[in-house]
C-alpha cells in the first residue's frame, strides 16, 4: 500500500484529512518537506504539501520512490516541475476555489459602503439610534463596472444582474454567455466614466499592475465606489487617496492592499509561517486608509469561508485518490 504523507498540515485540516481516507491512513505532519527533513521520508510515494515546502531538484533527488505530488495551492513555484517530468513524478494542484465565496464578500463590501453598515453598527452600539447622516443608496438601477470576467468576475456580473444593476465589463476575452444575459463589454475608460461602482477581479501581472492609477482615477464618475477583492497591486494606493480627497470616490471597499504584492496564495494568511512574519498585518494597521470613515477594509478575508477551505482540501484529497485509482486529475503540465 502506498505511503502517503501530508506536509505543512494545520490543526484545522487534520480531522478532515483523516476522515477522508478509509483503507489508507496517511501520515500528517506540520513539518515542511525540505533538505533538513527529507531524510525521514525517503520511502514516501505520494505527498501533499503547501507552498512553504521546498521541492527542489536536491530534495526530489532524495525521494527515489516518489510518484505523485498534490500541492494544496494553485501556484506551484515551490516544485521543480522539470525534474518531476524527468523522473516521471506526476503533479496536481488546486486550480480553482472560492468562486462564490469571493463574490459574496465583494457584495458584502458593496453593501457595507452603500448602506453605511459600519457607522450604523458603531452608532447603535453606543445606544444612539438616530439615522441622521446614515442615508445610503440602492444597488438596484446602478451601473457596475467589472474588471475581469474570469471565474469570479463572471459570477459577480451575474449576481449584479440579479440585483437589478446594469453591468459593464472590461476583460481580455469576452464571455458570450454574459453578453446574452445583458453584460456589455467596453473599453476601460468608458467603464470608468459610466460606472457607479467599479469592482476588480483580475490577476496581478505586469499588464494589470496599477490598472487603476493616479492618471485614470480622475476619469471615474464623480461619487463612484471602488471595490477590490482581487490583488492589492491592481490599484495604486495614492490613486485611492487622491480619489477620496478630491471627492471623486464616495467610498471604497478593500479586502486587499498594495503592500500584499508578494502574496501568492490566499491560504498563506492562515498558515503559521505567515502569521509569524506579521509584516502585512503591521502594514495594514499603519495604513492611512484605515483612518478614512468612508473606507471599509477587511484583512484579505474574501476567500476565507468554511466552504472554500474545505474545497481546497476536497480537491487535494480528490487529486490523491485520483492518482491512486489510476485517473489523475488537475495535472500541472
Amino acid at each position: 500500500m502506498a505511503k502517503i504523507v501530508f506536509f505543512e498540515v494545520e490543526d484545522w485540516e487534520k480531522n478532515y484529512i483523516n476522515n477522508a481516507f478509509t483503507n489508507i491512513q496517511p501520515i500528517l505532519t506540520e513539518e515542511k518537506l525540505e533538505e533538513s527533513t527529507v531524510a525521514r521520508y525517503q520511502d514516501v510515494e505520494i505527498i501533499s504539501t503547501f507552498i512553504y515546502s521546498d521541492l527542489s531538484k536536491e530534495v526530489l533527488g532524495k525521494l527515489p520512490n516518489l510518484k505523485f505530488i498534490a500541492t494544496r495551492s494553485t501556484g506551484f513555484d515551490h516544485i521543480d516541475i522539470v525534474v518531476c517530468k524527468e523522473k516521471g513524478i506526476v503533479v496536481s494542484n488546486v486550480p480553482n476555489y472560492g468562486a462564490h465565496t469571493v463574490v459574496e464578500h465583494t457584495f458584502a463590501l458593496m453593501l457595507a459602503v452603500s448602506r453605511k453598515i459600519i457607522p450604523s453598527v458603531e452608532r447603535a452600539k453606543k445606544g444612539d439610534f438616530s439615522s441622521v447622516g446614515l442615508t445610503g443608496f440602492d444597488l438596484f438601477g446602478k451601473t457596475l463596472g467589472v474588471l475581469g470576467t474570469g471565474r469570479i468576475g463572471k459570477n459577480v456580473c451575474e449576481m449584479a444582474l440579479s440585483f437589478g444593476m446594469t453591468v459593464l465589463a472590461y476583460s481580455k476575452s469576452q464571455d458570450e454567455k454574459l453578453i446574452v444575459k445583458g453584460v456589455k463589454y467596453v473599453a476601460l475608460d468608458e467603464l470608468l466614466i459610466n460606472s457607479d461602482i467599479v469592482s476588480l477581479h483580475l490577476p496581478h501581472n505586469s499588464e494589470t499592475e496599477h490598472i487603476i492609477n493616479a492618471q485614470n482615477i480622475v476619469k471615474f464618475k464623480k461619487g463612484a465606489i471602488l471595490i477590490n477583492t482581487a490583488r492589492g497591486a491592481l490599484i495604486e494606493t495614492k490613486a485611492i487617496l487622491l480619489g477620496l480627497e478630491e471627492g471623486i470616490l464616495a467610498g471604497v471597499g478593500l479586502d486587499v492592499l498594495e503592500e500584499e504584492n508578494a502574496l501568492k496564495e490566499e491560504k498563506e494568511f492562515l498558515s503559521s509561517d505567515h502569521i509569524k512574519k506579521g509584516d502585512v498585518q503591521t502594514e495594514l494597521m499603519d495604513h492611512i486608509l484605515l483612518t478614512k470613515e468612508n473606507v471599509v477594509i477587511t484583512p484579505h478575508n474574501a476567500f476565507n469561508s468554511k466552504e472554500a477551505l474545505n474545497e481546497i482540501l476536497e480537491t487535494s484529497i480528490g487529486n490523491v485518490k485520483g492518482f491512486i485509482n489510476g485517473a489523475p486529475v488537475n495535472l500541472v503540465e
